[in-house]
């Protein structure tokens, strides 16, 4: 199957076609049993995740994503491009001159 079926299968699946393209899909899928094992398994998927909840996000969750956050910033190199570190990495920017 290529590309392009896969991209119809996830529209297919998500109800995002027009009854026209979902007549036609349904059609090759009839002479094609990969194809309409496809259609049949990801629409499953879809509509089985659409009935369940939705996870809970509260306050406790974002002050977690906060303070993971902020605590990978606190490990980054204060001058990412300073003279000593580009020595030591290449592959850091060039440092151009200040004056003139």
């Amino acid at each position: 199957m290529n590309d392009l079926y896969h991209k119809l299968v996830d529209l297919y699946a998500g109800h995002e076609l027009p009854e026209d393209l979902v007549a036609l899909l349904e059609q090759a899928a009839q002479t094609d049993p990969s194809l309409a094992m496809d259609m049949s398994q990801a629409r499953t998927l879809v509509d089985l995740l659409h009935t369940m909840p939705a996870p809970g996000f509260s306050e406790a969750d974002h002050l977690r994503i906060l303070f993971k956050m902020h605590t990978a910033a606190s490990d980054l190199p204060e001058n990412p491009f300073s003279p000593e570190q580009s020595e030591t990495q290449p592959g850091t920017q060039y440092q151009l001159p200040m004056f003139g």
